[in-house]
C-alpha cells in the first residue's frame, strides 16, 4: 500500500497537480505530528532531485498528501439564537 510520501511521488507522476499535503523537512511522521502543534501544510506541485516543491516555489523532503476538509455547522459549538 502507498502512503506518506510515496504515494504523493506516484500522485504527481499520475498527473495530479497541487495535491494538499502535510510538509516537513525530517520525515512523514513529524509532518503528519506538526499537524497537532503547527500546521506546516502546502499544496505540493512537484517533485525533483528529491525534494518536494510546493505553490511558493519552497522545498520539502517530506510531504504527506492530506484531505481539508470544510467545517459544518455541527463541528461548531454554540448555541444559536
Amino acid at each position: 500500500m502507498l502512503i506518506g510520501s510515496d504515494l504523493t511521488r506516484v500522485m504527481l507522476e499520475n498527473g495530479c497537480q497541487e495535491i494538499w499535503c502535510a510538509v516537513d523537512d525530517n520525515s512523514d511522521e513529524d509532518a503528519m505530528r506538526d499537524q497537532i502543534e503547527n500546521d506546516f501544510t502546502a499544496r505540493i506541485v512537484s517533485y525533483d532531485d528529491e525534494k518536494f516543491y510546493c505553490t511558493a516555489g519552497i522545498a520539502w523532503l517530506c510531504a504527506v498528501p492530506i484531505k481539508v476538509l470544510p467545517m459544518t455547522l455541527s463541528d461548531v459549538k454554540f448555541e444559536m439564537s
